[in-house]
């Protein structure tokens, strides 16, 4: 089909002479959306787009985490994965969604919208596009702890506790934090300006929340058997998969690009633009230099590149990073990230010699860079224009550090005792950890009746006669 180009071009240059003579607004309800419509719609599909990358994140938590940890509990490991999603979708939806962003009850928690009561005919970004991006980062902080508790943890109290992180611990940190009505948001009862806790995208708020509730359950549960020998010095247990390890961690490094611009919460004007390219340039970047000095780290110790410690070094300036990536310029997030590697392995130190059993590193990983990334914004701050505040290598004073640290200690104490009562709970009753016997061969046997590699694994018999390990070894497979 030939076109008229110079007719086409009439029809364009009258239609616009036409609009601009309206004011831009009768020509456009005549045919078409308005403006203002259209930068709605723009928004919600940004919204949309960030929450789809933000889910994707689950599957990478869950390569890592099998990768990472040996074959013989992978099913139960993917089962967890899968399902704490689930479940905090529906949880978060009856009640989660309320605590966190209803009508504020003294600035500690929602208490209306529960079921997510909303206006279908409201303006605005819908509400149910916001639930959904909402929704994803509780997923997020419920599905750290498992790789924390992995390899013995009964799934029955791994439900448990991913529904309680869900309905209950992290929404009412976001009312803190987020809501735009939480005392954190103002800390000391400041109302000039917004110098009260700083996190833009959740290195507290979701990854040390859900580095918390690791830290206590992997306390309280205990380590692997095997993990430390009689004289306590600890032993390596290998992942059985490092390439899904690997492909699970560029998964992740991807996801956090609809993590952290997708907190912008817009895309439709030339100030949303900016801010998301910078927040998704600082996020790069810190990844990238927090999986330098992770493996420069462990290549200086051991001789040799370790590729385990260099993923959970990208990883770990990913956290980092989250807090201050839309207020920091890019200096200093290679600084943030780069700080973030050490961290990291010197984070795994410090848990072997407490004795402290974490498979895949998550406590290092999200709270102890969690905890870093946040305080590092009341050092690293230069966009005023976003915190109301400098931080104290631009000028800026203790005022946005000390806001900070009032934060993490807050966050922290609220999640650790909470998490910490619920492990015990679910350990005095329903019980927490599997029985030795099923430990020993595997959680995909002794909580499934499955194995994720059937060609190598051999389930028992009906009457529990005897099942082949994935290291070879002939096992007795318990009976329920």
């Amino acid at each position: 089909m030939k076109v008229n180009w110079r007719k086409t071009g009439m029809v364009a240059a009258g239609a616009f002479g036409l609009w601009m003579a309206s004011g831009g607004k009768a020509f456009a309800q005549e045919s078409g959306p308005s403006m203002e419509e259209l930068a709605i719609a723009l928004d919600t599909m940004w919204l949309l787009i960030a929450a789809s990358l933000v889910f994707f994140m689950q599957a990478g938590f869950a390569l890592i985490e099998a990768g990472m940890t040996r074959s013989k509990s992978t099913v139960n490991i993917l089962m967890k994965n899968l399902m704490d999603f689930a479940i905090a979708s529906i949880v978060f939806w009856m009640v989660g969604w309320a605590f966190a962003y209803g009508t504020s009850a003294g600035g500690f928690i929602g208490i209306d919208h529960f079921f997510l009561s909303y206006d279908a005919e409201a303006t605005g970004t819908p509400v149910l596009a916001s639930w959904l991006f909402q929704v994803v980062f509780a997923g997020t902080a419920a599905t750290i702890v498992s790789g924390a508790m992995a390899e013995r943890t009964k799934f029955t109290s791994y439900l448990i506790y991913s529904a309680v992180i869900s309905i209950f611990i992290y929404p009412v940190v976001v009312h803190w934090s987020w809501s735009g009505a939480g005392w954190l948001n103002h800390y000391a009862g400041s109302t000039e300006g917004n110098w009260g806790f700083t996190d833009f995208a959740g290195s507290t708020v979701v990854h040390s929340v859900g580095g918390w509730a690791a830290l206590m359950g992997a306390l309280i549960l205990g380590p692997r058997l095997g993990k430390f020998g009689p004289d306590g010095k600890p032993k390596s247990i290998p992942g059985h998969n490092m390439s899904l390890a690997a492909l699970g961690v560029f998964i992740l490094w991807l996801g956090w690009f609809g993590f952290n611009p997708g907190s912008q919460l817009a895309l439709s004007s030339q100030a949303d633009a900016n801010a998301v390219a910078l927040v998704a340039m600082n996020t790069n970047l810190a990844a990238a230099a927090g999986a330098l000095t992770a493996m420069m780290v462990t290549w200086f110790r051991a001789g040799k590149p370790e590729l385990g410690m260099t993923l959970n070094g990208t990883l770990a300036g990913l956290v980092a990073i989250t807090a201050g990536c839309a207020y920091v310029d890019p200096m200093s997030a290679v600084i943030i990230g780069a700080i973030a590697g050490p961290v990291v392995v010197l984070g795994c130190d410090l848990l072997e010699k407490l004795k402290i059993d974490d498979p895949v590193s998550a406590v290092p990983v999200h709270l102890a860079n969690g905890i870093w990334g946040t305080l590092a914004v009341g050092l690293f701050a230069s966009i005023e224009g976003n915190t109301g505040t400098l931080g104290l290598f631009y000028g800026g004073g203790m005022t946005l550090l000390i806001s900070q640290f009032v934060g993490v200690a807050a966050v922290g104490l609220w999640t650790a005792a909470l998490s910490g009562a619920m492990f015990y709970l679910l350990k005095a009753t329903v019980g927490l950890r599997v029985s030795k016997e099923e430990e020993e061969v595997g959680l995909d046997i002794g909580e499934h009746n499955a194995v994720a590699y059937p060609d190598f694994q051999k389930l028992p018999d009906l009457s529990g006669a005897t099942a082949t390990a994935p290291s070879g070894a002939v096992a007795t497979a318990p009976t329920k």
